[in-house]
């Protein structure tokens, strides 16, 4: 019951995006994917949700994903993209209902519940495009937290997908978010999420995959990855893990899960 890649290729084009990438994510883990920019990190999601064609195998709780008609994932993971555009004029209930139905079901008293979970409580009749970045990308947290709101059923784990879910958030919200996703993970389910920021990685990831150049370079436990050797050789600079410069000052969360 883990979601699992093997040796997964992916070309876009002529690019050879993704060269051998292996993965193993665990229900009741938060699995964190990292990288520089260009590393692969949103197509190795993409690979892993089914968005995107790859050559060999994902399965999914022992399915392969490539064969599960889309109603069927829909039942069993729910996908945060990096961004969304709605073009119509919908309500934030109307947004969030989405994930409800992706899977089948009204159940409306989900709603308030989902939109209290990410901090947007009174936000039900609000127009989505009237609402602030950081708003909307909370909303369709909300929208994907409802598509898949238990995080285990009779048929096993279910899993959050998070394409870079606390990019236009203020630091508390980013908290909400990472402590909402961790929770979720405690609860039985599975969290795979990209992640830019190294600091909250450490706080909330129980796994850490490290992209480089289209391949997963480094995994582990964030200890085992997150290095002064592993980290610099990756972003190709100077990077020091528990150290703080001479110079300036540093705000970090002190709020781990």
């Amino acid at each position: 019951m883990s979601l699992i890649a093997q040796n997964i290729h992916v070309h876009l084009g002529r690019a050879h995006v993704l060269q051998g990438v292996s993965v193993v994510a665990r229900p009741g883990q938060m699995t964190a994917i990292v990288g520089p920019n260009g590393s692969g990190k949103t197509t190795l999601m993409r690979a892993l949700t089914g968005e995107l064609p790859c050559q060999r195998l994902v399965t999914l709780n022992g399915h392969d994903i490539a064969a599960m008609p889309p109603e069927a994932l829909a039942q069993r993971r729910g996908v945060l993209p990096q961004s969304a555009a709605l073009s119509f004029p919908f309500t934030v209930t109307e947004v969030v209902r989405i994930g409800l139905e992706a899977r089948g079901e009204r159940a409306d008293a989900l709603v308030p519940a989902a939109l209290s979970a990410v901090d947007l409580p009174g936000f039900s009749g609000r127009l989505y495009q009237e609402l602030s970045g950081g708003e909307q990308q909370r909303v369709q947290l909300a929208r994907v937290l409802a598509q898949v709101w238990q995080p285990v059923d009779a048929n096993g784990p279910r899993w959050l997908m998070l394409d870079e879910p606390v990019s236009s958030l203020d630091i508390a919200h980013q908290i909400t978010v990472m402590r909402l996703a961790a929770e979720y993970a405690r609860r039985g389910g599975g969290v795979v999420a990209v992640m830019h920021d190294l600091n909250l990685t450490a706080l909330y990831a129980d796994r850490v995959i490290l992209m480089q150049k289209g391949q997963a370079v480094a995994q582990g436990t964030p200890p085992e990855v997150l290095t002064d050797a592993i980290l610099s050789n990756a972003y190709g600079c100077a990077l020091r893990v528990n150290a703080v410069p001479q110079e300036g000052i540093w705000v970090l969360p002190h709020a781990a899960a």
